[in-house]
């Protein structure tokens, strides 16, 4: 454990910022998840609907250094190429 003041506001600060960091990675998860069973069960607007939602969390991913963004670019070019397949 850290003695000096600031050494432990750091060490408080880090474990808040990767609780948070958790939690948005954790809610890009679901919302991919979301679009990915859309896509499967063939449902052409819970597809779209699903997929705004997944770019939309995907952008704020990278705004907040979660991910990089040629792999949220890589990512949403994907799920663009995968929406497209379904003939929408």
């Amino acid at each position: 454990m850290p003695n000096i003041k600031s050494a432990k506001k750091r060490v408080h600060v880090s474990a808040t910022k990767t609780l948070q960091n958790k939690m948005h990675k954790t809610s890009l998860k679901t919302a991919i998840k979301k679009y990915d069973s859309a896509l499967a069960a063939g449902d052409k607007a819970a597809a779209v609907e699903t997929y705004r939602t997944a770019v939309k969390k995907i952008d704020r991913a990278v705004a907040r250094g979660i991910l990089h963004k040629n792999n949220a670019a890589r990512k949403k070019s994907r799920f663009a190429a995968k929406l497209n397949s379904m003939g929408v």
